[in-house]
């Protein structure tokens, strides 16, 4: 931080649906290059370790497990590293699959935060695949780590005072009364929002 500032960015990857491996690569990639222009929190889009359409491939436990694999190696790249990232997955939990933003740094997952308005109009169907999130907090599993899991997420950081970010996913941005209301009223001071991945 300088002078009260943080170098933020938001990066799209050029991905492959249903290519965890590929993804994640590309987004290790991106990591690096925004690390060298000084960016210390950096937003990927939602699903990005996916890819947005896979459609009915998101019922895939081979899909399923590849992303958590990806996840594992993604957050293994990040030790070492004081950026703050955001990066969207398929998640599933209790026998429901959620789009989730994971919040992670220097190797550790720091939160899940799941999509709470799911879009089922137009060319949007992920209510065929995705339940919606909710606001309470509770623990899961993830990697062997027990992670927080909901909307009322708030990340702040310890050596930047006045730096606390929220999270959101796409549609949650454009519903009535967004989760960024609630983050906003609780303390955040940066909200990001992860928005569908370029496939």
């Amino acid at each position: 931080m300088r002078d009260g500032f943080i170098r933020t960015a938001a990066a799209t990857p050029k991905i492959k649906v249903a290519d965890p491996v590929h993804n994640r690569e590309t987004i290790c990639r991106i990591i690096e290059e925004y690390e060298k222009k000084g960016a210390e929190l950096l937003v990927f889009p939602e699903l990005c370790l996916s890819g947005y359409t896979c459609n009915d491939l998101f019922q895939q436990e081979i899909l399923l497990e590849q992303v958590k694999e990806e996840l594992k190696n993604l957050v293994d790249f990040t030790k070492g590293r004081k950026m703050l990232l955001f990066a969207g997955l398929p998640w599933e939990h209790e026998g429901k699959l959620y789009n989730v933003a994971a919040a992670m740094q220097d190797g550790r997952i720091l939160g899940l935060v799941p999509k709470q308005n799911i879009p089922n109009y137009g060319e949007f169907y992920e209510v065929r695949h995705f339940a919606a999130g909710s606001r309470e907090v509770s623990e899961v599993d993830v990697l062997g780590q027990t992670v927080p899991f909901g909307g009322n997420l708030l990340f702040s950081c310890r050596n930047l005072k006045g730096l606390v970010v929220g999270c959101e996913l796409c549609e949650d941005v454009w519903v009535m009364d967004p989760p960024s209301t609630a983050l906003a009223k609780a303390g955040a001071t940066v909200i990001v929002n992860l928005s569908a991945s370029n496939e």
